[in-house]
């Protein structure tokens, strides 16, 4: 046998495989032993059939079996040994003169390779990394909303716009008749706002369903239609008034407190308070390690200079799904993933030059962890280590669950490695400017 490599360019090689009867012939001489002693053909007593019969029935597929095999195994083994960094799988390179006849069998493969590149992280252009505070507003909504949860329910006389409005939904066209709860606050326009104000128990309205709540999904649920109808709905509807009723809010006492904190942590309305900002703030360092890693992301890929095999992985993303791709699909699907490649190489180099790895034990502390906050969520504060063994054990058996996990993991310990060796520009926002700014 006698693999070469011939480099087209810096991004394209073509592997060539000649194979010859010597390279498999005994084994195949093994395989037909092995079917001549098994053999039953009618005429011939078990294990006494021809071996002429048994090569001329059985001899070629079982070459070109080992053949394949005895193919794949050195290639493989060839790329390992000279280190090529490939992307995609090789392709066979289709020969109209082959023949599984001759003396020696040829074989060309064509390999993309990765690209050779560097990755500055001292870039002049900084990525801003964002600070989100709760502010005095969100902490007063927060404030109110726990008053709400824990409020009374009473009856008022006359519609406001804070108040719970039961009513039924009628249009005998759409075959809509639906009894329910909305809650003025969610109603849009002044000019609808208008119509439910003063209104009390036994008046109907008469609405246009066309931006009468804020959220389509509020009326797909108000009207009892389907999400899609939702979206489009541009009908009168009757609202007859049923019920009229509003959250009386609880009182900021040490009852109420206590409810929240049962540890009795909190004890007055300024702890209440800084409890609130410091627990929003947690969330929001969330969201915000998430948009800076993002933000990282793409500032690599537009930063980070290199080219790829682009015709060779079009090529190859034609064959390597289940469904062959016509050219015109193949580019498509190129064009959309490309940006991800780029970034998997960049992430690659960087892990692999800065030696941040991952083995499994690790992995494994990192899913016991992510069960354990699971678990409290439940109010199993004190799992005992035996049992979360064995639930990570499980969840990491299953690949899907386990690729999901170790990409989490490899996103945080990248995260935490551009904190330690990026600027940024540091930026401190409220809540809903960063949601502003950052989801425009």
């Amino acid at each position: 046998m006698n693999i070469t490599k011939e480099s087209v360019d810096a991004l394209n090689a073509v592997v060539k495989v000649d194979i010859v009867a010597e390279d498999y012939q005994t084994k195949v001489e093994e395989i037909l032993n092995d079917y001549r002693k098994k053999a039953n053909i009618p005429g011939f007593r078990k294990g006494h059939v021809p071996m002429g019969m048994v090569k001329k029935q059985y001899g070629k597929s079982i070459m070109i079996d080992e053949v394949n095999k005895l193919l794949q195994e050195s290639l493989n083994k060839f790329l390992v040994e000279e280190k090529l960094d490939i992307l995609g799988n090789p392709l066979p390179k289709v020969s109209d003169d082959f023949s599984w006849d001759a003396e020696t069998l040829s074989f060309e493969f064509e390999l993309g390779l990765a690209p050779e590149f560097d990755v500055n992280l001292k870039s002049k252009k900084k990525v801003t990394q964002y600070n989100i505070t709760a502010d005095e507003a969100l902490i007063d909504k927060e404030v109110e909303n726990l008053q709400s949860r824990y409020g009374k329910m009473s009856t008022v006389e006359a519609i406001d716009e804070k108040t719970n409005v039961t009513g039924t939904f009628v249009n005998e066209e759409k075959e809509i008749n639906k009894k329910s709860t909305i809650n003025v606050v969610d109603i849009k326009g002044k000019v609808n706002l208008k119509k439910f104000v003063g209104k009390k128990v036994g008046d109907v309205l008469e609405l246009k369903t066309k931006g009468l709540f804020t959220d389509s999904h509020k009326l797909m649920g108000a009207l009892g239609v389907s999400h899609d109808d939702a979206h489009d709905l541009d009908v009168k509807v009757t609202f007859t008034i049923e019920e009229t009723t509003e959250i009386e809010l609880a009182d900021l006492d040490q009852e109420l407190f206590d409810k929240l904190f049962a540890d009795g942590s909190v004890k007055t309305v300024t702890e209440l308070r800084e409890r609130i900002k410091a627990d929003a703030e947690k969330q929001f360092q969330q969201q915000a390690d998430q948009q800076l890693l993002n933000a990282v992301t793409e500032h690599l890929i537009e930063n980070t200079k290199f080219d790829l095999p682009s015709e060779f992985l079009t090529k190859w993303l034609a064959t390597a799904g289940e469904k062959q791709l016509s050219t015109e699909e193949a580019v498509e699907e190129y064009n959309k993933s490309e940006k991800g490649l780029r970034y998997q190489l960049i992430q690659e180099k960087i892990m692999r030059d800065n030696e941040i790895k991952l083995d499994y034990e690790e992995l494994k502390e990192y899913a016991k962890g992510f069960i354990r906050s699971q678990m409290a969520q439940f109010g199993n504060m004190n799992p005992e280590d035996s049992e979360l063994e064995d639930i990570a054990g499980r969840i990491l058996s299953n690949q899907e669950e386990a690729r999901r996990l170790q990409d989490q993991l490899i996103s945080q310990k990248l995260l935490e490695f551009y904190k330690e060796n990026m600027s940024f520009k540091s930026k401190e926002v409220s809540y809903e400017d960063f949601i502003k700014e950052v989801y425009k």
